[in-house]
C-alpha cells in the first residue's frame, strides 16, 4: 500500500486532548470515559486504496469499516466549537445504505477540507486511468470503442438510405433537410 498525501494513516494527536476534554462532561466516570476514549484514539487507522477507503478501531471489540468509492453518496464536514478550537474537524461518508445516518466517519483531521476533496474526486471517478485510445482489438476484455462507433456509422448511413427512400416515395420533399 502506497503512503496517501491527503488522508494519514493515523489522526491527529490532538485528537486525544479533544477526547479527553469530552470526557470530563461525563463527571465521575471521568476516568472509565477517558480510558475507553484513550484506547480508541490509539487504536484508530484509517487506510486508503485505489477501491476505497476503511477505518478501523477498538481492543476488546474491532471494528472496521470499508467503504468503495463508488458507493459513497454524501460527505459532509462537521465540527464543533471546541473541534474549531483545536483546528479538527469530522467528514461523516454516507452511502446508499438506508440508514440516516453516516456510515463512517473520519474524525481527528486537520486536513479535513483537503481530504473532502479527494475523496469527491476519487467517488466521481477522477483520477482513475482513462482508456488509451487506439485502433480496435479483438480483445474482448478491451473494447477502446472502435467497433461500437464503425456500428453506429454503419446505422446512420442506412437511417439515411431509408429516410431517401421514404422521401422518394412521398414525392421529393424532405422535411428534415
Amino acid at each position: 500500500m502506497q503512503a496517501n498525501p491527503v488522508i494519514a494513516e493515523r489522526p491527529e494527536p490532538v485528537l486525544l486532548t479533544y477526547y479527553i476534554l469530552g470526557s470530563l462532561l461525563v463527571g465521575p466516570l471521568f476516568p472509565v470515559a477517558a480510558v475507553v476514549m484513550y484506547f480508541r484514539y490509539h487504536t484508530m487507522r484509517y487506510r486508503v486504496t485505489a477501491e476505497g477507503i476503511s477505518m478501523s478501531w477498538g481492543v476488546l471489540f474491532r471494528r472496521e469499516v470499508i467503504i468503495q468509492f463508488s458507493r459513497i453518496q454524501d460527505i459532509h464536514l462537521r465540527s464543533n466549537v471546541v473541534e474549531r478550537w483545536l483546528g479538527l474537524g469530522r467528514i461523516l461518508v454516507q452511502t446508499a445504505s438506508g440508514s440516516a445516518g453516516a456510515e463512517m466517519t473520519l474524525e481527528g483531521l486537520t486536513n479535513f477540507e483537503a481530504v473532502r476533496d479527494f475523496l469527491y474526486e476519487r467517488m466521481r471517478g477522477v483520477g482513475d486511468e482513462p482508456v488509451a485510445a487506439g485502433p480496435a482489438t479483438n480483445n474482448p476484455e478491451r473494447d477502446d470503442g472502435g467497433e461500437l462507433a464503425a456500428a453506429l456509422r454503419e446505422t446512420a448511413a442506412e437511417l439515411r438510405a431509408l429516410r431517401a427512400v421514404i422521401v422518394e416515395r412521398k414525392g421529393g420533399h424532405d422535411p428534415a433537410a
